[in-house]
């Protein structure tokens, strides 16, 4: 099948692109406002984007039924934040964190999650969590939006990096201990559960 999605005449009963670019990490991003609540939410448009310095994004689009995303707005008001990494273990904390609930609703608390407080930024991190990315921001670039608010691409510097213990084998992460959870289209997501490795190859292997 083809389809143009400027008009979208798919065809389907829903539409595949999400499902095309799959699976995507999921940024269980917190961040914190002027007035000092706590905001949690999960971004499924999110990944590394740089290593030399290390760099992250996650994309808040549209508006929710109470405005333009609080993430963003607190993260352009304060100028940091956390992405902690969801795992399977948490899956249903994360969910609810994806909620919409008005800008005086602490979401940890919301997902009866425990926030602890970060090394070099002021946003908190969720204890639960075994990876925590402690992030400055450093700027925002807008795309186009078909629809209303903005679409808006959130970069950060990394400038701390948490993992437990307990994921850890023989000095690297464990991914079968750590199990990150990642989305799909629709309502699917996915758990790694196996890996494989492959070694890049060198000009002498051609």
């Amino acid at each position: 099948m083809f389809y143009d999605p400027r008009i979208n005449d798919h065809g389907l009963p829903h539409d595949p692109f999400k499902s095309c670019v799959a699976p995507r990490p999921i940024g269980w991003i917190s961040s914190v406002a002027q007035d000092g609540t706590v905001n949690l939410a999960p971004y499924s448009f999110f990944n590394a984007v740089a290593d030399n310095p290390p760099m992250v994004m996650f994309v808040a689009s549209g508006n929710d039924i109470y405005g333009l995303k609080h993430t963003l707005s607190n993260i352009e008001s304060t100028g940091d934040f956390v992405c902690n990494i969801g795992t399977w273990a948490l899956r249903h904390q994360l969910n609810k964190t994806s909620t919409p609930v008005s800008a005086d609703i602490n979401e940890m608390d919301y997902a009866k999650l425990n926030a602890i407080p970060s090394k070099n930024v002021s946003s908190p991190r969720i204890k639960e969590s075994p990876i925590h990315l402690e992030c400055e921001y450093d700027q925002t670039l807008d795309l186009p939006f078909n629809g209303e608010g903005r679409n808006s691409v959130c970069f950060g510097r990394v400038v701390g990096i948490h993992i437990s213990e307990e994921i850890l084998s023989d000095g690297l992460i464990d991914m079968e201990k750590f199990r990150p959870i990642a989305r799909l289209g629709y309502h699917q997501y996915t758990v790694v559960e196996k890996v494989f490795e492959m070694i890049r190859p060198t000009i002498e292997d051609v």
